[in-house]
């Protein structure tokens, strides 16, 4: 399962949470909640241990984080995010902003349960937000490193500090549409070239077992004869006519 633990907090203050598995997920992530960036202003992270990872999600004062399996990538796990955000600011509005600890445990508890084991296991979870996490792809990203944190206590070592630009995300998201386009319409031009084609194949082998052959005589000899006799016909009424004027 590529999500294992997912919670919900106001600052420090955990709402709701879920654990997929029997881990300290728990006490790590109260750790990454406070080693988060202070102030209003929204923040996208994620810090490493071991083989998991720790993505954290900060909008509006609500965060959502989740550890993942390293192999998960990121793309997976802040789609999983932006989508619990989402549902639980929908669900709660600014009652969350003063509601006590575990206030929303037991109802929401069940909401990031199914949520997990969608964006873990359905393979249509990556192909509805891939699009969708190439425009959101967050403006700063910082990795931190917490192996051996539980030996060494509170320390949590920052790895990198990467920052995205999302202009730059957007044209290519753009580039990647008009492509996409160039290719149906080359489909549909191939598709339509291939109906006319077939079409007429299919007219000169009706015309073949009409004519009786491949090269059509039965129908280039009637229509030679046909031809030859209406302009005799037109002669021989011209000359009538010039007699009469004589």
């Amino acid at each position: 399962m590529a999500i294992l633990y997912a919670l919900v907090a106001r600052g420090n203050v955990v709402l709701a949470e879920h654990s997929a598995a029997a881990t300290n997920a728990g006490a790590v992530a109260r750790q990454v909640l406070e080693r988060l960036p202070d102030g209003g202003a929204d923040s996208h992270v994620s810090y490493t241990q071991d083989r998991y990872v720790f993505h954290a999600k900060r909008t509006d004062g609500i965060t959502a984080l989740c550890m993942a399996d390293d192999a998960a990538g990121r793309r997976i796990p802040f789609a999983f995010l932006e989508d619990i955000h989402g549902r639980f600011v929908k669900t709660y509005g600014r009652t969350a902003l003063t509601a006590l600890a575990y206030a929303m445990n037991d109802e929401f508890s069940r909401v990031l349960s199914q949520q997990m084991d969608y964006y873990s296991n359905d393979p249509n979870a990556d192909r509805i937000n891939r699009m969708r996490g190439e425009i959101s792809q967050v403006r700063s990203v910082m990795i931190d490193n917490i192996d051996k944190v539980l030996e060494r206590g509170d320390r949590l070592e920052l790895l990198v500090d990467k920052t995205a630009n999302m202009q730059g995300n957007t044209v290519r998201f753009k580039r990647q549409a008009r492509r996409f386009r160039n290719t149906v319409w080359w489909r549909n031009v191939k598709l339509t070239a291939a109906l006319i084609l077939l079409l007429l194949v299919i007219i000169y082998v009706v015309l073949v077992f009409v004519c009786h052959g491949f090269t059509l005589p039965t129908c280039i000899r009637g229509e030679g004869c046909k031809l030859w006799c209406n302009c005799d016909a037109f002669i021989v009424k011209i000359q009538f006519e010039d007699v009469n004027l004589a």
